[in-house]
């Protein structure tokens, strides 16, 4: 006798996926959804050192002012590695700094000013590179520019340019730089700046080793609102 009785079938994958909907759809939201994490309750790697007074030396973060420009308010910040050793060469990271003030939902700020700067201390971990922040310097050549480079609506990127020129090779000099080693990093503006400024000419673009530029560049977005920042132009 032939029985009568249906044997129950696998489900196919569409039957699968409908019934995992449905049972997801019964719990609640925080069981499917989980809540992104939040970034800044995670520790650091790294804690910037605080900027001391006095002359540069290892292990020390100082502000110092260039040749000429004692009258001005300009001025720049130097780490020494910890491992620097005088009379030696040490390959370099000079960065520049975002727009400011800035500051996201995470807490993360922008001062626009060089002391903001923390980049090339998260590169490099405070050792083996010499790390030089650079500022911006308005239309006038006397005091930095906190959002991008001069003043509306020229921003003239001279006084800038101008700067880092004459501070590249004599902060080697002073510090023992190796000027064959020398790599540009900046952040938000100061990534736009690797291009804009830092390969404004054959000059200032011969100082440069490498770039790590870290969010943003100049010409991928064309309304950021200085001159030349179209594609085309960069």
């Amino acid at each position: 006798m032939v029985s009568t009785t249906q044997q129950p079938r696998s489900l196919t994958h569409p039957h699968r996926v409908l019934i995992a909907l449905v049972t997801m759809s019964t719990l609640p939201l925080s069981a499917v959804v989980a809540a992104p994490p939040d970034i800044s309750a995670v520790p650091p790697d790294l804690t910037l050192p605080k900027l001391s007074t006095g002359s540069a030396g290892p292990g020390k973060r100082v502000k110092e002012v260039l040749t000429g420009y004692e009258t001005t308010h300009l001025y720049h910040v130097t780490w020494l590695p910890t491992d620097w050793i005088r009379d030696r060469q040490h390959p370099v990271i000079v960065e520049l700094a975002g727009n400011g003030p800035y500051r996201n939902g995470f807490g993360d700020v922008s001062t626009g000013y060089p002391e903001g700067s923390k980049l090339g201390y998260g590169i490099s971990g405070g050792k083996q590179f010499i790390w030089i922040c650079l500022p911006f310097v308005d239309d006038t050549g006397t005091r930095i520019a906190t959002r991008w480079w001069g003043k509306q609506p020229g921003y003239d990127p001279q006084p800038t340019i101008r700067y880092i020129k004459q501070a590249v090779p004599e902060l080697c000099r002073r510090h023992g730089g190796d000027p064959d080693r020398i790599i540009l990093a900046g952040f938000s503006r100061g990534a736009i700046a690797c291009n804009y400024i830092g390969l404004y000419d054959k000059e200032i673009a011969r100082l440069w080793t490498a770039m790590i530029p870290y969010s943003h560049y100049d010409g991928v977005f064309e309304k950021w609102g200085y001159p030349g920042a179209d594609r085309q132009s960069a």
